[in-house]
């Protein structure tokens, strides 16, 4: 726009012309923004706020009168505040190249007075106590012009042909020679050791491989011998699963062979036995159902031979009274009672033939045919006491077959 600036980021604008800026500065200062600027009646002038940088190679004398050749560099710029941009652009304005000029100029000034107050030693142990000294001297100085010194390096510090730092610094370099040697050869000892223990560890690990050597060459021979006699094992393993298969074979063959005899031999024995056995029995049974039928027949036919005799037994019992005197008091009742008591007689006789047959009486009941002897007397006596009438007497035995 017409009229209207705006200063750079590391520049401060500087307006002359019309009303005075602050504090009764001849212009007026503008940073960090723009503002319009009335052409012909407005000048602009802008000052640099960037970092400046002077070099100092300033020879110099110590306390001790040896001469020092010191080289510094000096970081610096225009203070950011509106007096010291004041102070700088009043200052450099039509030639900005001459700050770093001053600058070198101000500081080898400095310089030249604190080194002359320090020793050789102080100066080269203690730069860095130099450079604060130089800078505290300056900061004064250096505002008046309105420029602030960021950093002070010591570059260099040189005695020339003198030979003091050189001389000076020959104990520290015999010491750091001996300490070289001294680590040169804890180094060489270590390297020796190193190279020992390798050499130990190498012959350690060519022991351990030869007995893994050895090791393994053994399990080979071993799994060779091994796979050697596999063979012959495998064929005696065989040879004798044979044989137990053969004697178990045998075993079962002759098992086998026990049952077929025992079927063969044994068992019809026993069956033939056990057949004797039970015809033995039957046999036997039969005869007892056949003397026990026959004895049962016997008696049946005795019984029959009985009854049928039985009329001829009471007809001579009854014969022993056709002759007798005989008194019957009660009449019919009477006759009735004396048959009555034949016949009883003739039972009785019957039932005890039936009991001898059976054996009943001691006597073996087991025949089938015997002699049974009836005694007895039929009929009465004489009145007289003599013998039966007739002569005849049953006192005779009675044989029946």
């Amino acid at each position: 726009m017409f009229g209207y600036r705006v200063p750079a980021p590391d520049e401060a604008m500087l307006i002359s012309g019309g009303r005075r800026g602050l504090g009764g500065s001849p212009f007026r200062v503008v940073t960090g923004h723009g503002t319009f600027v009335l052409p012909v009646f407005r000048k602009t002038r802008f000052l640099t706020l960037a970092m400046c940088e002077a070099e100092v190679s300033e020879r110099c004398v110590t306390r001790q009168g040896i001469s020092l050749t010191v080289k510094a560099v000096i970081a610096f710029k225009v203070g950011n505040d509106h007096e010291s941009i004041v102070n700088a652009g009043q200052r450099f304005l039509s030639d900005q190249d001459q700050m770093s000029i001053l600058t070198g100029r101000i500081f080898a000034g400095h310089l030249r007075s604190i080194i002359g107050s320090m020793t050789v030693e102080e100066i080269v142990t203690e730069r860095q106590k130099l450079a604060t000294e130089v800078l505290e001297t300056s900061k004064s100085e250096m505002a008046k012009i309105g420029l602030i010194v960021d950093s002070l390096q010591i570059q260099s510090i040189d005695d020339g042909d003198t030979g003091y730092i050189d001389a000076m610094s020959a104990p520290h370099k015999a010491a750091i020679q001996r300490q070289a040697q001294i680590a040169q050869a804890q180094a060489t000892q270590a390297a020796v050791e190193a190279q020992q223990a390798a050499a130990r560890n190498q012959a350690e690990y060519a022991r351990q491989t030869a007995v893994v050597q050895a090791e393994y060459n053994a399990e080979v021979d071993r799994v060779q011998a091994q796979a050697a006699q596999a063979g012959p094992l495998a064929q005696a393993h065989a040879q004798q699963e044979v044989l137990a298969a053969q004697t178990e074979l045998a075993l079962r063959a002759a098992e086998l062979r026990q049952q077929q005899l025992v079927a063969e031999i044994v068992k019809p024995a026993e069956a033939e036995a056990e057949r004797i056995r039970v015809l033995a029995v039957a046999e036997a049974e039969r005869m007892r159902i056949q003397a026990a039928a026959a004895a049962s027949h016997d008696r049946v036919a005795l019984d029959r031979m009985l009854i049928d005799q039985l009329p001829q037994i009471v007809k001579e019992a009854s014969a022993g009274l056709s002759g007798a005197n005989v008194n019957v008091l009660n009449g019919a009742d009477g006759l009735s009672e004396i048959a009555a008591g034949l016949v009883s007689q003739g039972l009785t006789i019957l039932d005890s033939v039936r009991k001898n047959l059976n054996g009943e009486d001691g006597s073996d009941g087991g025949g089938t045919s015997g002699t049974v002897a009836l005694r007895g007397y039929v009929g009465s006596k004489d009145p007289r006491g003599g013998a039966p009438r007739n002569g005849t007497s049953s006192d005779g035995p009675v044989d029946i077959d």
